[in-house]
């Protein structure tokens, strides 16, 4: 069986293809969104999504959060005492979804199509399927994020061509890309974006004024003041996108403190970020050598694209009202299962031929000669430019530097910027030569890329009549063979709690969090409903269980609609 996932920076969702189009699976608690967050206590006990994020203000060091953005790079985390990869913090969400469905399908997905941000590089893309390895899914393809969003918008079965723009700002990523639609075929045109910019910039912008304001230093906070402020932002944040103030209401140092944010104030501290918004369209525009006015839609995707001024933004800059009538949080999901649909050749989408483009430009490190004959090292030469529909193929000959050289480096890169110190490298490959002299050595070299990221590099020494292919050493931050087996083997001895204590661990964890929160009677209440609540599981009695956690529910609900 085949899913589809968006596994995103703050929440992730897993969704199939059913007789009826794509269809989102809920969790253990009734929702889409899984919290991307994950938690594990001193007994190893695994906590994912809503539970692990309840931790975030009660027992901030034993929970990992946004972990998405350092997918592909050697950065752990410590949680429980043990080091964990991005690799595999993303593996234990993967694996609470697959659960869920699971749980909600009665059969074990297999198999899942993932969406990952358009300027994913190879190591993060790299990384993404290892994740979907250590879950124990087979992932043969990705699916870029904003592809996704067309999808679940359906612009591919417009009968009429139409060229479109999707915009999308999640939690921690940004994406723009640029898409045609005709005949059934959905071909991308251009693709930009920021793999670090999205929602928790800006609520990090409130933050730092926030602190300057009541005159705090935020690295002097404890962490559990420092995820109540957190917390409280991100509610302001929220609020300013249907109100014109916010107040935020924490707790620091023993102190009652309260600050007051209004739209036009929130506009000036994040107009860095806006133009960081701007670069990526103006880019994605002139890689696909369109006007604004030749854009038939734009689509809104992505939580952060909630923000007025982040929409009025788009809306200045492209002279038209964007498309925002599905969730913003759901359009990803969905457009991810019907990519699964595609992946199971389903009857309903035969016709739809889906294609892609290459995020960056992918090159070799060269040298070069002034008119003096002065050698200057580590230029960039490109063999395919980003933005080039893929799969795609392209040789080019190159020549030794030196006379009777007997050896040639072919180091491989990929980035935009003409020296490769400032590009990311992938691998080399060291190749046997004849003693020739330089202009009687040529070499070449064929790089081919194929709509899943794989990247292979073939080389033909013409004088000696032998051809090398490139085996990528270990990219920036993924792992080999060994090394997956071995953090498979670790994963594996996580206890995990059984699926239908999920809902039982999350209402506690939310309780703990709101007695952090509250003071005075509410805590009171908070002890009384939480000893009671312990004392009913403890029976074991699922059907007592449910009944009172709902209710215990209901009464969290009460609590912290009185204090908004």
């Amino acid at each position: 069986m085949i899913v589809g996932i968006d596994l995103g920076t703050t929440h992730s969702l897993i969704g199939h293809y059913g007789p009826d189009g794509p269809v989102l699976i809920p969790n253990a608690l009734g929702s889409f969104l899984t919290p991307s967050v994950v938690s594990l206590d001193s007994d190893e006990r695994l906590l994912v999504g809503q539970a692990a994020r309840d931790r975030l203000s009660t027992q901030p060091r034993s929970v990992a959060a946004t972990f998405k953005r350092y997918m592909g790079t050697d950065r752990s985390v410590n949680l429980g005492g043990r080091k964990f990869r991005p690799e595999e913090l993303s593996a234990m969400v993967l694996r609470s979804l697959v659960a869920d469905a699971e749980a909600h399908l009665g059969s074990t997905p297999t198999e899942a199509v993932i969406s990952v941000p358009a300027y994913f590089s190879d190591s993060q893309r790299k990384a993404t399927r290892v994740a979907g390895e250590l879950a124990g899914l087979k992932v043969e393809r990705l699916i870029n994020e904003p592809t996704a969003a067309a999808l679940a918008y359906g612009l591919q079965e417009r009968k009429d061509e139409s060229t479109f723009l999707v915009f999308d700002l999640g939690g921690g990523t940004f994406d723009v890309s640029i898409l045609e639609a005709f005949d059934g075929v959905m071909q991308v045109h251009a693709t930009a974006g920021d793999n670090y910019l999205g929602g928790e910039d800006f609520v990090e912008a409130l933050t730092r004024d926030c602190c300057q304001s009541l005159g705090l230093r935020h690295a002097d906070l404890d962490p559990r003041e420092q995820m109540q402020l957190a917390s409280r932002i991100e509610r302001a944040k929220q609020q300013l996108s249907q109100q014109s103030e916010a107040v935020v209401a924490f707790t620091a140092g023993g102190r009652d403190l309260q600050w007051t944010i209004d739209e036009a104030r929130f506009a000036q501290l994040v107009e860095p970020l806006m133009q960081r918004l701007r670069q990526p369209i103006e880019r994605a525009l002139r890689d696909a050598r369109l006007d604004p006015s030749q854009l038939d839609e734009v689509v809104l995707v992505g939580g952060a694209s909630r923000m007025p001024l982040v929409s009025r933004l788009v809306a200045r800059m492209l002279g038209k009202l964007p498309l925002r009538h599905i969730n913003p949080d759901q359009a990803i999901g969905l457009g991810a299962a019907v990519a699964s649909g595609m992946k199971a050749r389903n009857v309903a989408l035969e016709e739809i031929v889906l294609t892609d483009v290459c995020p960056y430009t992918l090159g070799l490190a060269t040298s070069r000669s002034d008119e003096q004959g002065r050698r200057s090292f580590g230029h960039f030469s490109p063999l395919i430019e980003r933005n080039s529909t893929v799969p795609i193929s392209r040789v080019e000959r190159f020549f030794p530097g030196e006379d009777w050289q007997t050896e040639l480096k072919l180091e491989i890169y990929q980035g935009e910027n003409p020296r490769v110190a400032n590009n990311v490298r992938l691998g080399e490959l060291n190749l046997p030569l004849q003693r020739k002299k330089a202009a009687e050595n040529p070499v070449d070299v064929r790089f081919t890329y194929d709509i899943n990221g794989v990247l292979q590099v073939e080389v033909e020494v013409l004088a000696a009549g032998t051809r090398h292919e490139l085996i990528l050493e270990k990219s920036p931050g993924s792992m080999d063979k060994d090394e997956i087996r071995r953090r498979l083997e670790q994963l594996a001895a996580i206890k995990v709690h059984p699926r239908d204590q999920q809902p039982n661990i999350a209402a506690i964890a939310r309780c703990e969090r709101l007695y952090e929160e509250h003071i005075g009677a509410a805590r009171q209440a908070l002890q009384e409903w939480l000893t009671r609540f312990l004392a009913v599981v403890e029976s074991q009695d699922p059907t007592l269980i449910e009944r009172h956690r709902q209710e215990f529910s209901e009464a969290m609900d009460q609590l912290e609609s009185q204090v908004r």
